[in-house]
């Protein structure tokens, strides 16, 4: 499956979402989602971010590609992503948990090191800001 995520940043915090829905209910992501057929990466982005925070966001670049892979208990694939992350910025609306969002937030480093958050958002997001190479 393909998705995107949006990483938008306010000064030293970022933005993400509580997952209301599995997979990962309660954990902590970038705001995005999957891909619909047809669909241009783009427009998902700015469709996934609305209807899960309630803002408007312009792309200002290509953050990173990666994937996830999430193996049930006993290890067979439930889920294969391809994600596409953009850093973006906020163009409008106003900020609410919404579609299968259970809260959002700004949050800083600092802060972002206490919650239940999805594999390998931390080092995404910080790679990101510093615009360091994914090794």
């Amino acid at each position: 499956m393909v998705g995107v995520g949006a990483l938008i940043y306010r000064e030293s915090q970022v933005l993400l979402v509580q997952r209301g829905k599995e997979p990962l209910k309660g954990y902590w992501s970038l705001p995005g989602g999957a891909v619909e057929a047809g669909e241009p990466l783009v427009e998902a982005l700015r469709r996934e971010v609305r209807e899960e925070t309630g803002l408007d966001v312009g792309i200002e670049r290509l953050g990173e590609i990666f994937e996830r892979i999430l193996r049930d208990e006993s290890g067979v694939v439930e889920y294969h992503y391809v994600l596409v992350d953009y850093v973006c910025e906020v163009l409008g609306g106003e900020l609410q948990a919404g579609d299968d969002s259970a809260d959002v937030g700004w949050f800083t480093p600092e802060e972002l090191k206490g919650l239940r958050i999805t594999s390998g958002t931390l080092e995404v997001i910080e790679r990101c800001r510093t615009g360091a190479k994914n090794s």
